[in-house]
């Protein structure tokens, strides 16, 4: 597996792979969180412009996708009921979605990320209970919770070295 910025000419499958994570959340009883249309096209759009958007790529196929930056989230600013382990410079990772289960996608970008700064922010949402096992298995710690500009409560996870 290899990673690399999203490509304007990969949007197609990007989407695609958006669309089946849908999917896998609504089979596991996970819904609400992305509903039937989050993210929507122009967001990807506008991270790919902005270099934050990347995919997975496995023998040149595209099987995972995700939006990483290093900085401060506007949505970590506050946390309730509890506390962040650090709150030097982090990198967040948000929108991770990927083709296949099982494969080790995820934690391949967990590492990937961590490599970057060993300092990593995440969300997801309480019913996400798939997600929250992959983060906790990777070394993530919950930290408490979040509110999206929505208002809507994410469970937040954090790792440092």
């Amino acid at each position: 597996m290899k990673i690399r910025n999203t490509r304007p000419s990969d949007l197609d499958a990007v989407m695609e792979i958006y669309g089946i994570a849908r999917e896998f959340m609504r089979a596991n009883k996970n819904a609400n969180q992305w509903g039937s249309t989050h993210p929507k096209r122009e967001l990807i759009v506008s991270d790919i412009a902005d270099n934050d958007s990347y995919v997975v790529e496995e023998n040149g196929e595209i099987i995972g996708t995700f939006f990483f930056k290093v900085g401060d989230d506007p949505t970590y600013k506050t946390i309730y009921d509890g506390k962040w382990i650090d709150s030097g410079k982090y990198g967040v990772i948000h929108r991770i979605a990927m083709k296949y289960q099982g494969r080790g996608i995820a934690s391949f970008v967990y590492d990937y990320c961590f490599n970057m700064i060993s300092n990593l922010r995440i969300d997801t949402h309480a019913d996400n209970i798939p997600m929250q096992r992959s983060l906790v298995k990777c070394g993530f710690v919950r930290c408490g919770t979040i509110y999206l500009e929505s208002g809507a409560p994410r469970v937040a996870y954090q790792k440092v070295t």
